[in-house]
């Protein structure tokens, strides 16, 4: 109704109006977009505050809210918690990189080379269908349960998907980029980094981020087996004590970490996209 009367008194304001009500539909959507990821987490959070207050769960199943962060807040001040964070952190810098790197030489290798592939890709394929975790008892008597054991299982998990991910992502080149390529008479080094590998970027950013979320989770699990500080063996350290605020107060913060992680790669691959960098 006062939109009527507003257009009747004034119709050049007409365009205005709905301007405005377009922006602010607009507006409302993005915030929509924002807002629905938290949904859920929210509700487990509200679920998990009343359930601890009205005494739903026992407390020695599921600890409240207030005791899980006051445990944490204890972690933090007193420095155990970073020390256990640094462990982790540096387990999986050092066998994620050498795990992407060699995914994807490997991965670029067999992309380039039917010969390589049609050699290398099926014993390849016959490899990693054993699970991760599923070679850690033969690596456990070669290389015992130091640093190398985690180095090698957490290398393991992020190889696979970065070289089927480059794989894929060479072989799927748009034959027309290709046809352009021969045309301005390519070498064969400008052809592969001035039209494969950023035509494959969107495939490969999207392996290595499946490629942390496995290196990650390989990470917990083995230090849940065979360590001695880390995020994984702090998990555990709180299972035999029962302390179970110990053990979900270390699995927020692996969740934290592990989202943040993938938030960031995200924005990498957004911005080294070929549309982004064009």
């Amino acid at each position: 109704m006062a939109n009527s009367i507003a257009r009747t008194l004034n119709p050049g304001r007409r365009v205005s109006l709905d301007g405005t009500h377009g922006h602010t539909a607009s507006v409302a959507r993005s915030l929509a977009w924002i807002a629905l990821p938290w949904l859920v987490p929210v509700a487990c959070a509200v679920l998990w505050v009343l359930g601890s207050h009205y005494g739903w769960i026992s407390p020695q199943i599921l600890p409240s809210p207030t005791l899980v962060f006051d445990t944490l807040g204890g972690l933090a001040s007193s420095g155990e918690l970073w020390m256990h964070i640094g462990a982790s952190l540096s387990r999986i810098a050092v066998g994620f990189t050498g795990g992407v790197v060699l995914g994807l030489l490997l991965g670029a290798w067999l992309g380039l080379s039917r010969t390589a592939e049609a050699y290398i890709l099926p014993s390849f394929n016959a490899v990693v269908q054993v699970p991760v975790l599923g070679w850690l008892p033969f690596l456990m008597i070669v290389v015992g349960i130091g640093e190398p054991l985690k180095y090698l299982l957490i290398g393991h998990a992020a190889l696979v998907p970065v070289t089927l991910s480059t794989l894929q992502g060479f072989r799927r080149t748009p034959p027309a980029y290709l046809d352009v390529a021969r045309v301005f008479r390519y070498s064969r080094r400008q052809t592969i980094f001035n039209v494969i590998l950023p035509s494959a970027v969107p495939v490969i950013g999207t392996g290595i981020r499946l490629a942390f979320t496995k290196a990650w989770l390989t990470l917990v699990v083995v230090e849940l087996v065979a360590s001695s500080e880390g995020l994984g063996y702090l998990i555990v350290y709180g299972r035999q004590l029962f302390q179970l605020d110990l053990v979900l107060a270390s699995v927020l913060i692996v969740g934290v970490i592990g989202y943040a992680a993938d938030r960031l790669l995200t924005v990498l691959e957004h911005k080294l996209s070929p549309a982004r960098l064009a």
